[in-house]
């Protein structure tokens, strides 16, 4: 007697619901111009009450707790999301339907959430210079899939759209990661959260490691086998 394997899901329910919702949040920030990013982006602390910025003070928002998981439910144009959601779609489809929908959940938001936690910190150090910036995006979330895809399937292979050479996915998760790491030592790009895409990287190879059971904490059941 044989068991069925469950069928694999194109949308999955997380997925399909992180792809709605950030669709949903993207349309409401067209409506309702800065006032969710003021509210629910991430921003750093110990920022000053205001600011000049074009002659004028301006309020600056200051740091509140669930900005650590709101901000990555909005993005910074359209460019920016279409990018995440392909990515978090195109990735994280294989990623769900392995793991099963709880257990992705669960990754995608600690990832999210210590990606913010990462940035929190390197933005913060860059507000003490002057330099204060609210950070919006799933792409902590993102990159925390991708380091899971590499795990999961090393060597399935990726190609970048600018690049279209296929590679074994354990390479392209490494490759990445060096670029980031470097990026943001460098602050290449200065417009985007080099720190915060390795924090998911490294967030989620934590978690991975806890569940396997490979750290010293050990989890009260062992989740992966592999």
């Amino acid at each position: 007697m044989s068991t069925p394997h469950p069928r694999f899901m194109l949308f999955p329910p997380v997925i399909t619901f992180l792809l709605t919702v950030n669709g949903l949040v993207f349309l409401l920030q067209g409506f309702m111009g800065p006032t969710l990013i003021t509210h629910f982006a991430l921003w750093p602390l110990g920022t000053p009450d205001t600011m000049p910025f074009r002659g004028m003070l301006t309020q600056v928002p200051e740091f509140q707790v669930w900005q650590l998981l709101t901000y990555g439910f909005l993005h910074g144009g359209l460019f920016h999301l279409v990018v995440n959601l392909f990515a978090m779609w195109m990735l994280g489809v294989q990623v769900e339907n392995a793991w099963g929908s709880r257990l992705f959940a669960i990754y995608f938001l600690v990832c999210v959430v210590g990606a913010g936690l990462v940035q929190l910190v390197v933005a913060t150090q860059m507000a003490a210079d002057g330099a204060i910036y609210p950070t919006v995006g799933a792409s902590g979330g993102v990159f925390g899939i991708l380091l899971a895809f590499g795990m999961m399937f090393p060597n399935q292979r990726l190609m970048l759209i600018f690049l279209p050479i296929p590679i074994k996915a354990k390479y392209f998760v490494m490759a990445y990661g060096a670029f980031e790491l470097f990026a943001g030592i460098t602050r290449t790009d200065a417009g985007i959260a080099h720190f915060a895409h390795l924090g998911g990287m490294v967030v989620g190879l934590l978690l991975i490691q806890y569940w396997r059971g490979r750290l010293p904490i050990k989890p009260r059941r062992q989740v992966f086998w592999w």
